[in-house]
């Protein structure tokens, strides 16, 4: 539940940070003079879209998550993803700048550019929701720590829902970016920005306390007491510790 909450709060959050990449392509959606409900109805489309590809990212990184949860790797795995996160948002943004992208993924999304100009030319909600699709496949650091949480979650599921729960914390900014790109100064949208690394900090302080075991219901179970519980028995007594069967994705 703790995740769920973190991630909806990141979502909204981070829509008013990523408001100069995201804004300007709502700001372009082919929906004319469409107003009133029919608006609406058109940004909803688009933002459906992008809502359906952060749950497929979701999925596939839940899976990986899944992997290292079967290695008895996932306690290690919220460590090192909280670490990296923490590290995210407290080393200086010129040691940033030194990663760069490979060729083919410069590649990649230069053809994801070019396919979303020609789908600006046409209307309808089938283009809505593919230029909606195609804006999730770009490059977003919020999107990343979002992918981040999805894998600690260590399951299909969970990281789909959590997606599309980060997904769904966006969409009050990008439904509205045209009313509040004209009603937030910049002053407001500079203090809401600095807000950003404050929650992925507590995110990332949160994976950590999970993968340390320290026996707090919800925010850091002890894992490794519920398994060795599971493989207890007593034989003399002819009782055995009958456990659920593990998770699947």
């Amino acid at each position: 539940m703790e995740f769920l909450l973190a991630a909806i709060s990141l979502g909204f959050l981070g829509s008013f940070h990523c408001l100069g990449m995201c804004g300007p392509i709502a700001l372009a959606l082919p929906i004319g003079k469409q107003k009133g409900i029919a608006r609406m109805g058109s940004i909803l489309v688009y933002n459906l879209g992008r809502a359906f590809t952060y749950s497929v990212f979701g999925a596939v990184f839940g899976l990986i998550g899944f992997g290292f949860a079967l290695g008895g790797l996932q306690q290690a795995l919220s460590i090192t993803v909280g670490t990296l996160l923490l590290l995210s948002v407290t080393l200086p943004s010129s040691f940033h700048r030194k990663f760069k992208a490979t060729a083919w993924i410069t590649e990649f999304l230069e053809s994801v550019k070019r396919s979303l100009s020609s789908l600006f030319a046409t209307t309808g909600a089938r283009s809505l929701f593919t230029i909606g699709l195609l804006n999730g496949l770009l490059p977003c650091g919020l999107v990343y720590v979002a992918i981040a949480g999805a894998i600690a979650t260590g399951s299909v599921f969970s990281g789909s829902l959590f997606m599309a729960v980060f997904a769904l914390g966006t969409f009050p900014m990008m439904m509205a970016v045209p009313y509040f790109s004209a009603a937030l100064n910049a002053g407001i949208r500079t203090k809401i920005r600095k807000a950003v690394p404050v929650m992925v900090g507590v995110m990332a302080v949160l994976l950590i306390l999970r993968g340390l075991n320290l026996g707090i219901p919800y925010l850091s179970p002890d894992l490794r007491t519920a398994g060795n519980a599971c493989h207890s028995s007593d034989h003399t007594q002819a009782h055995v510790l009958v456990c659920p069967a593990p998770e699947h994705p």
